[in-house]
């Protein structure tokens, strides 16, 4: 019989006692036999069903006690923490003093740790009176940890070498955290009596706090690349344009200062808007304004052979686009598709949102002298594998950047994007861009 079973047995042998003192000594006159069953009967039944929720508080308290030396039992919380490591952040003071909290109920022990290569980042629980964030670590074994990449099991305070006296922890596991092939830092879990934590589990969390810290890595070279993407943009702002700006101001200074004044202002907000944006999203209502302040200056250069028509829902207004990503899109246009036609043509500009798709939808066409099939299949495949490297003839001869743009959206997006180029010879060019509503 089970150790929850006796109190049961107990429960019930004394119920019938006490009916039968009640139905047949206390009662005057006694009752009858089928009365004395059914009182009897129908309080042990009571009894039993109610007996697990009776005890509930109490195996839950046992279960507590025994999950903490069962690294097993934890298995579903461990994978539900593990999502929601704040380590994807960065191995910071911050994240480390979050992701111990996070993770103390969770390790069979007493405190828990986590240092970088210099320094304690975090302390929670016994000890974090002389383990101290931003002291190196003290003990022996978090050099051995860091020197050698390999777990340490301290069955002993004298092998945790922490030169405080009457330091309280007696053992511990300390496992190394890496990043690729690098020990970065440790995880360490020490207990105040003699059995240490369980070494595979100080180890699992170990990993997963690694892989986040990978990740955390491969967030940031990716923000470089994006931001590297961003600058050679900037970079690509054509020069000839800027001097056949000037050149066309200088020459209405002549004819009408006052529109020669108004030329100079847009070209500044031009350059202000491209050199100064922060950060790799703004409203589409900015980029609007830069691409219509791009085409008034065109404009004042080419005359009636330049003509606009925009097309936009004023939804698209507050949608958060790429920065200098339409710019680009609408230069090509005007520049390979419209500058080498005598008679000049019309760029559009259409935008439009789909709340059932959540997509921000762009096009840019113009009416053109288009490309031919060779020069649009070399140039539509650097876009595709711009990471490649690949068609770095295809920007000189059909586009503005467009595979760094291609490769800029990649890294934002992800495959969340789609770029797609059309173009006949003769008849003109169109790009249509949909990403995600943001």
């Amino acid at each position: 019989m089970s150790n929850g079973s006796l109190p049961l047995a107990g429960a019930v042998t004394l119920n019938w006692a006490v009916v039968y003192l009640v139905t047949q000594v206390i009662a005057d006159p006694p009752l009858g036999v089928g009365p004395t069953l059914l009182a009897g009967v129908g309080l042990s039944i009571v009894l039993t069903v109610g007996y697990p929720s009776a005890l509930r508080g109490l195996r839950s308290a046992r279960s507590t006690r025994s999950a903490r030396r069962q690294p097993g039992r934890h298995g579903r919380t461990i994978a539900a923490v593990g999502r929601s490591i704040p380590l994807r952040s960065g191995l910071t003071v911050e994240a480390a003093h979050r992701t111990a909290q996070l993770l103390h109920p969770l390790l069979g022990g007493d405190s828990v740790a986590i240092t970088d290569s210099d320094q304690v980042l975090a302390f929670v629980g016994p000890g974090s009176d002389h383990h101290t964030v931003g002291d190196p670590p003290q003990t022996e074994s978090s050099a051995r940890v860091l020197a050698s990449g390999k777990t340490a099991v301290v069955r002993k305070q004298s092998k945790l070498g922490c030169p405080e006296l009457g330091c309280p922890l007696q053992t511990a596991v300390v496992a190394p955290l890496t990043n690729g092939k690098r020990v970065v830092g440790t995880l360490k879990v020490y207990r105040l009596d003699d059995n240490p934590p369980h070494r595979s589990l100080v180890e699992g969390l170990a990993g997963i706090l690694s892989l986040h810290l990978e990740l955390a890595e491969f967030d940031r070279e990716r923000k470089l690349a994006v931001d590297a993407k961003l600058d050679a943009l900037r970079a690509q702002i054509n020069p000839h344009f800027l001097f056949n700006t000037l050149n066309t101001i200088t020459s209405k200074a002549r004819t009408d200062p006052e529109e020669a004044r108004q030329l100079l202002l847009r070209l500044s907000d031009f350059f202000r808007y491209a050199v100064r944006q922060e950060g790799h999203f703004a409203e589409f209502s900015q980029e609007y304004f830069f691409v219509r302040t791009y085409l008034s200056l065109e404009q004042a250069r080419y005359g009636d052979r330049l003509r606009v028509r925009y097309d936009v829902d004023p939804q698209v207004l507050t949608a958060h686009v790429p920065v200098l990503t339409i710019q680009p899109l609408v230069e090509n246009a005007v520049k390979h598709g419209l500058a080498d036609k005598v008679d000049g043509g019309t760029v559009t500009l259409k935008a439009r949102v789909d709340p059932l798709t959540r997509t921000t939808s762009i096009r840019v066409a113009d009416d053109g002298v288009g490309m031919a099939k060779d020069v649009l299949e070399e140039l539509t495949g650097g876009a595709s594998a711009a990471n490649d490297g690949v068609a770095q003839g295809g920007v000189a001869k059909g586009g503005v950047g467009l595979p760094n743009i291609s490769a800029r959206l990649a890294a934002l997006y992800g495959d969340r994007y789609r770029l797609d180029i059309q173009s006949d010879e003769g008849e003109g060019t169109v790009v249509d861009l949909r990403i995600p509503l943001g």
